[in-house]
């Protein structure tokens, strides 16, 4: 008896073969063989090293763009995690004291102000530092220089207080505006500024010696123009002139000789520009978007400056864009206007306030108006 089918030409053995692929699957790829063809003689093993693969050839093709999104996510987070963390550890660093948090202070004023002081602290500088900076060996805490920043809806503007401002001191009596830091520290100078201004102080940044030139080196130094030398030994300070990058060192000395004609007043011009100058260059897009600068900086002035408690990095942060924004000619930047001078017993030489002029710009940045040009000193 014979297993052929009659009639068959393959003899009846087409039984033992797989069926045909329907035509329209024609062209695609048997999970265990070739590409079909129609043939239905193919073998149905020939494909065995496509297991795995999905049986249509575009499918792994589109799980691989499937996966970017869900990549692009998780690297997302990551990037917005570190940031977070990034922050919140930056602004762990900054040193905090409760300077605002006193009574007898006045009531708010519109607008936003900072007191920003450089003190002469060496705190954490070796003798090797000391000796660099020209610092001397003094002990304690004492303003170097103090600014009155406001910013709101009348502008921006930098102040310059004088330290050497003949004012009434809250239970101290009239002395040099400096010595209401020494006879009290930050709680006594906001207020004697108060006093003496009539603005609320909002905000409060103070940064010594160490701190400043760490800034400062930190953003690769800062350029200034000089009109002529300056010489002054005891600030180690001997610039030529022309324009020319400072580093911490220089700029210390910059920002303290009173070595020229108008001793203080010339100084804290010099303060007001320098500062603007190194405000603009940390905020550049050379130093924020290059870590070789912009880690060093944020690590420097987070850990040199000092706070109010209540005081925080994104506080920081709009401060120096403010202080950027008027060393670009975006705001005022000016003393307060200067009468005459004197001296006492109790304070020694000291200079005094032109007090309608004065008067005339503490009343626009406590009403957050435009400051009136004729009391703008040039």
């Amino acid at each position: 008896m014979t297993d052929a089918w009659p009639g068959r030409e393959d003899g009846g053995m087409a039984r033992n073969r797989p069926a045909p692929r329907p035509a329209e699957y024609a062209g695609e790829r048997d999970p265990y063989g070739g590409a079909h063809s129609g043939d239905q003689y193919a073998d149905p093993y020939a494909g065995d090293q496509f297991r795995g693969r999905d049986p249509y050839d575009d499918m792994p093709r589109r799980r691989r763009r499937r996966r970017w999104p869900r990549v692009l996510a998780v690297l997302l987070v990551i990037v917005l995690g570190l940031t977070v963390a990034g922050y919140f550890y930056l602004d762990s660093r900054l040193k905090r004291e409760p300077v605002l948090d006193q009574a007898g202070r006045l009531a708010d004023t519109p607008g936003t102000n900072w007191l920003v002081v450089g003190s002469d602290s060496r705190e954490g500088l070796s003798a090797a530092d000391r000796k660099r900076m020209a610092t001397g060996k003094a002990q304690g805490r004492r303003t170097d220089s103090m600014m009155l920043l406001h910013y709101g809806s009348g502008g921006t503007s930098l102040i310059s207080l004088p330290r050497d401002s003949y004012v009434s001191i809250p239970g101290r009596g009239m002395n040099k505006l400096n010595a209401a830091f020494a006879f009290g520290g930050p709680k006594l100078l906001v207020k004697t500024v108060e006093q003496a201004t009539g603005v609320r102080i909002d905000h409060y940044a103070e940064i010594g010696f160490g701190g400043f030139v760490g800034v400062v080196d930190a953003v690769g130094g800062v350029d200034m123009c000089l009109k002529e030398r300056m010489r002054d030994p005891k600030a180690g300070l001997n610039l030529a002139p022309g324009c020319q990058t400072l580093d911490g060192a220089q700029a210390l000395g910059y920002v303290r000789t009173r070595a020229s004609a108008r001793a203080d007043l010339d100084r804290v011009d010099r303060q007001r520009q320098f500062f603007g100058a190194l405000m603009k260059k940390a905020t550049s897009p050379g130093v924020l978007f290059n870590p070789a600068r912009g880690v060093p900086l944020a690590l420097n002035a987070t850990s040199n400056f000092l706070v109010d408690e209540d005081d925080h990095l994104h506080d920081l942060v709009r401060m120096m864009w403010a202080m950027k924004g008027v060393s670009g000619g975006d705001g005022v930047t000016t003393a307060v206007p200067i009468g005459g001078a004197g001296s006492s017993a109790a304070a020694g030489a000291y200079i005094t306030w032109d007090k309608r002029k004065a008067g005339r710009l503490f009343d626009a940045l406590k009403n957050d108006e435009k400051i009136p040009a004729d009391v703008i000193s040039k």
